[in-house]
């Protein structure tokens, strides 16, 4: 039970808990104490002053005295007893607060009109309210403001115009105890000197990156490396000329010259790796001083009409804002819910919006004129005829596979699925554009499908005790379950270890006992964690414990039915990860060859029987057909067939072919189809084998809902209104060309029929152990052996997504581009040994279907392991060597003869 106080707030008497912050105990009692520091997420620092309040204490006798000066009400807790009076009760509290906000103004810029905070600004606001209530109106100070040459680059995508910036180190405490990333700070000491001078090491005290030019520090050799100079008063600065100061002049780059020792991690642009979450210190800073390189000036907050929204780039179910000038998107925001994201979101969610808006953008639908063998825009009712008649001649002709991708609404997803089942009469459909496996398909129908909200949740994370990573990178694949790890991790009420064979920046981050483990031989890792580590076996029969285990274990055989006899040995908590928005809300209406909707088995006649009632269209003379009885096609064996001629089309939506774990096979069943109708936003690679395509709608031009990694269904609103078709309308419409009737024609429609239908209550599989073909078996026992070959030494291949990569739903952002780590090549200890390598060479990764050419990390992996980034630019890993996570590779030292260096 909580001990609670009693306080006194303004005369009216106040039960909190012991341990309250005072600016927390005034908000309950409906007080709101002005403030520019504080923040609900972030540890109490009390730099601004702004909340100062007149407190009042028992002493030891009992009396009660009033505090000699006036307290910080963000940095001071209640005890029993204590009296407090705010600016709206005491003078002395009033002008106290009057006198920092005026303090916070002497040296800030009047420059409201231009500055991109105006009109949601906290300083602006908070002044003009302290004005409204009779503190000092007009300034006292007449010497000349400080200035500095602006704005400063901080990241590709974060500039800084260092007037305005009051101190309140927000941005500092972010990157430290939400993050993790330092990649700014609180530097200098003093005021520094009118004008802006910055010289003999007397700086002034600014937020920053380390940058020994900026800060004055003597690293001469760094300074004269690069070509710097004197701007506007500030000395061994690098302008950039895209960067435009306030009279025109060049804005310049901040952590250029990086000091004594260099760093390791670089992003794209050559700078030191900032965070996958920097852009959340522009939203959080209470003034107009962090500034994104893409909303910069353009527009005012009375301009814009804002939606509430859901990420469409993981499966987190991050809520955004999506911020719109006249129908275009300019900026989108962190949304506030406490249960899944609180505040924060990835630079992904946050800047990586103009994908969908490209030159490559579909407006009107495509169909492959028969002379000339070219696409050519048509109408509509042209487009569904020729689908229809096309789709109906490849039904006879063998059948029709779809594949529909994983970034589908849950709506969406519906309608794909009723689709593939009432029209074409096939259960050939599958979502998986990644590695999956029949024991896969045992552990989505166990572990996975139909099973709603579960006990694993963000806030039940954060008190789980010991939670245990498995195939799952949180940091690259779902940033809002790492930072809500991470927060359990601080607070002390979770312990994280991770199966992998790599140790990552977000492990360390998350300060995690890491159970090394070579490519491809995971599952024995996981099954002898018992033996080899007892004390983590412990912690998982724990209360609340947890397992999480990611998408990629499909690609090992035999982990997932490991990981499910470890939870069910342990009583751990499991819950799967997947990496793409639509995966798991695609998993509960079907999209997969062996489960209908809700999770029901498509073998089983009782759970058909059900979905059968809620899709037989009322009315009629004749019976609906009844659905298809038999489990289709996964991915790899719809394209299999597609490439023989067995099937005689294809329905594909939103895909990219290097995601597929053959895309070489992709490319050769699309080109054999007999007929190919695609679904897309933009043109795309799939688009040069298409017979019809039909453009869709963004998530930004459609309501909709995503199901997330939890199970916690996601619904959001449409950003902008357009002309814009959604997979569900355009299905609909194909069917009604084909004489069916899909139902799907609103929302409430769809969600009247998943209403009805529900959740599978009947019997489960078991999750079925798929044993490793020998030969796969037997490499990967023998990860260090470091053979020499005729083409270099002999290496298994660790890969995984970054965060930031070459997909396509980051496109025409090249801000955010910039600041993805650096692709390299990660190469173990003895490997490093054997090539003689320290660090930095360039080195040949080859398989048989080519080569890629990286700079090399030594270390970070186990013996005899190369790690490389899978689909980044220089390394799409699928793509380039034809091989995935735990394929023997050849390593050796880049030459002029390599494919790379020769052209």
């Amino acid at each position: 039970m909580t001990d609670t106080v009693n306080i006194t707030i303004d005369g009216m008497s106040v039960e909190v808990d012991k341990g309250t912050l005072l600016i927390r105990a005034a908000e309950q009692v409906g007080v709101r104490i002005p403030r520019f520091c504080d923040h609900p997420l972030l540890a109490p620092s009390a730099n601004c002053r702004q909340c100062l309040v007149e407190v009042a204490m028992p002493g030891r006798d009992g009396v009660v005295r009033p505090m000699p000066k006036p307290q910080p009400a963000c940095a001071m807790t209640a005890s029993e007893g204590m009296e407090i009076s705010t600016q709206a009760t005491s003078a002395v509290a009033a002008k106290a607060q009057a006198g920092t906000m005026e303090f916070l103004l002497i040296n800030h810029p009047l420059d409201c009109p231009v500055c991109d905070k105006g009109g949601e600004c906290p300083l602006q606001n908070q002044a003009l309210e302290l004005m409204a209530s009779g503190a000092q109106a007009a300034t006292r100070f007449t010497d000349a403001k400080r200035t500095f040459p602006k704005p400063l680059r901080l990241t590709s995508n974060i500039l800084l115009d260092r007037d305005r910036c009051i101190l309140c180190q927000r941005c500092v405490r972010f990157a430290d105890q939400i993050a993790g990333d330092r990649f700014i700070t609180l530097q200098g000491r003093g005021a520094g000197h009118a004008g802006g001078e910055i010289t003999g090491g007397l700086y002034s005290e600014q937020i920053g990156r380390f940058d020994s030019g900026v800060l004055d520090f003597h690293d001469p050799e760094a300074v004269a490396s690069r070509h710097t100079q004197s701007v506007r008063g500030g000395e061994h600065l690098v302008p950039q000329a895209d960067l435009a100061g306030p009279g025109g002049e060049p804005g310049v780059v901040d952590g250029t010259a990086y000091g004594p020792g260099g760093f390791e991690e670089l992003d794209v642009s050559g700078r030191p790796f900032a965070s996958y979450f920097s852009g959340n210190i522009i939203q959080i800073c209470p003034v107009g001083a962090l500034t994104s390189a893409r909303y910069r000036f353009r527009a005012r907050p009375m301009d814009l009409v804002s939606t509430d929204t859901v990420t469409e780039h993981d499966a987190s179910g991050s809520a955004l804002r999506v911020d719109m000038r006249r129908g275009v998107v300019l900026r989108r925001l962190a949304g506030n819910d406490p249960e899944v994201n609180e505040e924060w979101i990835t630079d992904k969610d946050r800047f990586a919006f103009p994908w969908s808006t490209l030159d490559d953008r579909l407006d009107v639908p495509l169909v492959r004129d028969a002379d000339s063998g070219e696409l050519v825009a048509t109408s509509w009712s042209d487009a569904l005829d020729v689908a229809a008649r096309g789709l109906a001649a490849a039904r006879a002709d063998g059948g029709v596979g779809l594949l529909p991708g994983g970034r589908l609404t849950l709506e969406d997803a519906w309608a794909w699925s009723r689709f593939a089942r009432t029209v074409l009469g096939t259960n050939d459909i599958d979502q998986r554009v990644r590695d999956h496996s029949a024991e896969e398909d045992t552990f989505l129908a166990a572990r996975v499908a139909g099973t709603g909200l579960g006990a694993v949740t963000y806030r039940s994370l954060e008190t789980a005790g010991q939670v245990l990573l498995i195939a799952l990178e949180p940091e690259d694949e779902c940033g809002s379950l790492f930072l809500r790890l991470r927060k359990g991790v601080r607070a002390g009420g979770v312990k994280v270890a991770t199966v992998a064979g790599l140790r990552s920046a977000g492990s360390r981050k998350l300060d995690a006992e890491v159970v090394p483990a070579a490519p491809g031989a995971e599952a024995r890792t996981v099954a002898l964690l018992s033996q080899t580590h007892p004390e983590l076996t412990r912690a998982l029969g724990q209360d609340g414990a947890t397992i999480l285990v990611g998408e990629r274990a499909a690609a090992v055989p035999g982990l997932l039915s490991v990981v499910d006899t470890l939870a069910s040995a342990t009583g751990a908590r499991l819950a799967w990860v997947p990496r793409r928005a639509g995966e798991r809300g695609g998993i509960e209406a079907g999209l997969l060859p062996f489960l209908l909707p809700g999770g029901r088995p498509v073998a089983d006649a009782a759970a058909r029987a059900e979905v059968q009632r809620v899709w037989a269209p009322l009315g009629g003379l004749s019976a609906p057909a009844p659905l298809p009885e038999q489990p289709g096609r996964d991915a790899t064996a719809i394209l299999d067939a597609l490439a023989d001629g067995v099937l005689g089309g294809v329905v594909i939506g939103g895909v990219d072919l290097r995601d597929f774990p053959d895309p070489g096979l992709a490319r050769t069943a699309l080109a054999a189809s007999g007929f190919t109708v695609q679904l897309e936003v933009r043109r795309s690679e799939v688009s040069e084998h298409a017979d019809v395509v039909l453009p869709v709608a963004p998530p930004a031009e459609k309501n909709g809902t995503f199901v997330n990694w939890e199970g916690r269904v996601r619904p959001f609103g449409q950003a902008h209104v357009s002309r814009a078709r959604t997979d569900r309308q355009v299905l609909a419409a194909l069917a009604a060309e084909m004489g069916a009737d899909l139902g799907v024609g609103t929302l409430e429609d769809v969600h009247a029929q998943v209403d009805a239908l529900g959740l599978w209550a009947g019997a489960r599989p078991r999750v079925a152990f798929t044993p490793a073909p020998q030969s796969a078996d037997a490499s990967a026992q023998a990860p260090g052996s470091g053979r020499s070959t005729v083409s270099g030494l002999d290496a298994v291949l660790a890969t995984h997504k970054p965060m930031l990569d070459a997909g396509r739903l980051q496109d025409g952002e090249p801000f955010l581009a910039a600041t993805a780590r650096r692709p390299v090549a990660r190469v173990g200890a003895d490997l490093a040994a054997r090539l003689h390598l320290v660090g930095g060479e360039r080195i040949d990764v080859t398989a048989a279907a080519g080569t890629i050419t990286l700079p090399a990390v030594v270390g970070g992996v186990p013996d005899g392991v190369v790690w490389l980034p899978e689909c980044s630019p220089g390394s799409t890993v699928r793509q380039s060597l034809g091989v995935g996570h735990g394929a023997r590779v050849s390593l050796s030292l880049t030459t002029a003869d390599s494919p790379e260096v020769a052209q």
